[in-house]
């Protein structure tokens, strides 16, 4: 598996994400980070649009790729990306999408995902955080109890484990979360 990860959007490096897309150039588009209770979903979806635009711009084809239509329905998801050249992970809640990804099956299939080497993982903000073993370093930015669906009202701690360590997007930024992310920094500091 190659990746594309950036802190927020596509980040500052455009030209080296072109030279990732594979060759089979179509991909999901996983926008269930933005699923959160009391989340702005007219807001969500224009920003999955933006994000899609963009993508099929610089030479993919992207489709959305909602992960609650896969719910229990583990060998679907497994065959739509089977058929998929990558994914592109957008931010919004780290706990939202890894429920979503447990829900879906997609962790498990996952597994098997990183041994393509023809398969882009591509994602920013908590499309990111989620490659990490451990979610506990994000607590303070996102709210781990948040549950907006059925089925799961115990945050998911563990992550895809892909990375021993702990993605802190936004750091040191204007963005609007980088003080809570100072936050989570020194947090990790003094539980070693």
């Amino acid at each position: 598996m190659k990746y594309y990860l950036s802190s927020y959007k596509f980040g500052n490096k455009i030209e080296e994400l072109k030279e990732l897309i594979p060759k089979n150039n179509k991909i999901g588009h996983i926008n269930n980070s933005r699923d959160w209770v009391g989340s702005d979903s007219e807001r969500a979806n224009k920003d999955q649009q933006e994000e899609i635009e963009l993508l099929n711009k610089i030479g993919f084809k992207a489709e959305p790729l909602d992960l609650k239509e896969y719910f229990d329905k583990t060998d679907e998801l497994n065959i739509k990306l089977t058929s998929l050249g990558g994914i592109w992970v957008s931010g919004g809640n780290t706990f939202v999408l890894r429920m979503a990804m447990k829900l879906s099956g997609f962790d498990e299939i996952f597994e098997k995902l990183i041994n393509r080497e023809d398969f882009l993982y591509g994602g920013y903000s908590a499309g990111i955080c989620v490659l990490s073993e451990s979610l506990k370093s994000i607590e303070i930015v996102d709210d781990s109890n948040n549950f907006p669906y059925k089925g799961i009202n115990e945050p998911i701690y563990e992550g895809l484990g892909v990375f021993n360590y702990s993605f802190m997007p936004h750091y040191d930024s204007d963005h609007f979360e980088s003080e809570a992310i100072g936050k989570e920094i020194q947090k990790c500091i003094d539980n070693k």
